[in-house]
């Protein structure tokens, strides 16, 4: 047994302080919690499906509907229909949504800076490279060990 808490346990109150910390922020901006996801989404590749987005981005792709008529209507994205299939629509963000989402970002960053400041320099740039490198690993990545299966008395 090790003496530290599993990962879940200390990454899951500092996700949830996070998240409370960018909610004024993204509300000053005139954003949900999902429309900046949705609007950071959509920068990764600057043309996507409305289902490929909602797989990249996590959400289930009928919710996150509204969240696309709303940014739509505001003219922070457009949708289109695809020359190749009519009934596709392709997302993309606008100049307006680049300059909401751009704003929003760097009030974020700001509140993430004051709070890295609090760790040693060596360890700030630790910290966010191995957040990085975890983040970026696939989901099956955090299944169980498939070798723990084939071992006698595995799983």
């Amino acid at each position: 047994m090790s003496d530290r808490p599993d990962l879940a346990a200390m990454t899951a109150p500092l996700t949830r302080a996070l998240i409370a910390a960018e909610t004024p922020i993204l509300r000053e901006h005139g954003l949900s919690m999902w429309a900046y996801v949705v609007l950071l989404g959509l920068d990764e590749r600057p043309v996507r499906t409305q289902a490929a987005l909602a797989e990249s981005i996590g959400a289930d792709k009928t919710r996150i509907i509204r969240v696309l008529d709303d940014l739509q209507r505001r003219g922070l994205i457009e949708r289109s229909p695809d020359p190749a299939d009519r009934r596709v629509r392709l997302l993309s963000i606008t100049p307006e949504g680049r300059r909401v989402r751009d704003g929003a970002q760097a009030g974020i960053r700001r509140m993430e800076e004051r709070l890295l400041a609090r760790l040693p320099d060596g360890d700030r740039e630790v910290f966010v490279r191995v957040l990085r490198a975890l983040s970026a690993l696939p989901p099956r990545e955090f299944g169980p060990d498939p070798a723990s299966a084939s071992r006698p008395g595995g799983p």
